[in-house]
């Protein structure tokens, strides 16, 4: 009976950490969701505000991901403006497939390389749709991890056409090494190159830097945002999403 017992013990904590790794965070760009992965039958629900520091325009992004496959994702996101006075407040509704084509695993990191395809869709008859394209690169080794994404909107009817990239680059600060059995909180800087362009429009270049607090269930990150071109405009973005 005692052999018993101990053997449901074993199963119970073998499966709790199993359980834990499974719903492991994972550090990632701060501007961009695209680059995360997801297990198959897993979901990240993502919450971030940005805010000039002028007080001029506040957002808040909800977003989310869910993982059909162990190569596929469904992304979705939807922008709301909570600046006083400001129209339409509710923003477009963004759905994103994501099909991961190559994965190479290796000792201490891996890379992806995934292909992007999905639709805008309008929250009121005033805009129109758009169909959106584009793809992600990650590469992970060691301490570092490089994200490159890129996505292409092109307007349908009278909606112009946009798009932007990321080029991000996150440092593990703490641990200095991380343990076998991989389920420990994490302390991230993180440094981005961001592009953002509408038709009619120059393209918009920034740079973010940000701290990124990697805890096993969730992430809380923060940092600021730089107009390198066409303005001096300084934002500020704090955003957090949980692992389910």
């Amino acid at each position: 009976m005692q052999e018993l017992k101990n053997r449901i013990k074993l199963f119970a904590i073998l499966a709790l950490i199993s359980l834990l790794y499974v719903q492991n965070a994972n550090g990632m760009g701060m501007r961009s969701l695209v680059a995360l992965p997801i297990d198959k039958g897993g979901y990240v629900i993502r919450f971030s505000y940005e805010s000039l520091t002028d007080g001029e325009r506040d957002v808040f992004i909800s977003s989310a991901a869910y993982g059909l496959t162990k190569d596929k994702a469904l992304l979705i996101g939807m922008p709301y403006q909570i600046t006083p006075g400001a129209r339409n407040r509710v923003g477009d509704f963004s759905v994103l497939y994501r099909h991961t084509v190559l994965q190479d695993d290796f000792f201490s990191g891996t890379s992806r390389f995934a292909l992007l395809g999905g639709v805008v869709v309008p929250s009121d008859n005033d805009r129109e749709p758009a169909i959106q394209a584009g793809f992600v690169y990650t590469l992970f080794k060691n301490k570092h991890e490089f994200d490159i994404d890129v996505l292409y909107r092109e307007g349908i009817d009278n909606r112009p056409s946009n798009g932007q990239y990321d080029l991000s680059w996150q440092y593990r600060l703490s641990p200095s090494q991380l343990p076998d059995w991989g389920i420990v909180s994490q302390l991230n800087t993180v440094a981005e190159l961001n592009g953002r362009w509408q038709e009619g429009n120059e393209m918009t270049n920034q740079v973010t830097l940000g701290l990124q607090w990697v805890h096993p269930r969730w992430v809380i990150e923060g940092g600021v945002i730089k107009n390198i071109t066409n303005n001096n405009e300084l934002s500020l973005i704090l955003s957090t999403r949980f692992h389910f």
